[in-house]
């Protein structure tokens, strides 16, 4: 499964305008890519059970904490993801934990309808840490 997260994350990178970016908090550092589930090769969306489609979105999410000597390591996190579209209509987006291996990822699909610019709105829970406010937008085009 860690080659398909590879897989989905070359694809996003491939993406160009839809490269992973990332936000740093204190200790943590909270990685996020939204994208058309369109451009996901078939076999990491059958994989994850999503559906292609230029209708729907993906967002993914990973949270790392850095220790005391500097290394980051994934943690878990309670992530809640609201999504605005241009016309303030406003979605909650249920994310779903994927752990493989060491690695903690988050997945969230929603509706988009192209061309939009998506709103997310994020807020991250960790043990042990403040919670974290954050937002973002991603264009969407068909």
């Amino acid at each position: 499964m860690k080659r398909l997260l590879a897989a989905l994350c070359l694809c996003t990178v491939a993406a160009g305008a839809h490269a992973e970016i990332s936000q740093k908090f204190g200790p943590l550092e909270i990685h996020y890519n939204a994208l058309s589930t369109d451009e996901l090769s078939p076999e990491v969306a059958r994989a994850y059970k999503i559906e292609r489609s230029k209708t729907r979105g993906l967002v993914t999410m990973s949270v790392l904490k850095q220790n005391k000597v500097g290394v980051s390591s994934p943690v878990p996190a309670k992530l809640s993801v609201y999504v605005t579209n241009l016309s303030q209509q406003l979605a909650s987006v249920e994310m779903r934990e994927i752990k493989e291996g060491t690695a903690i990822y988050y997945l969230g699909e929603f509706r988009v309808a192209p061309p939009d610019t998506l709103k997310f709105t994020v807020s991250v829970e960790v043990a042990g840490e403040p919670k974290r406010e954050m937002v973002f937008d991603q264009k969407f085009f068909k």
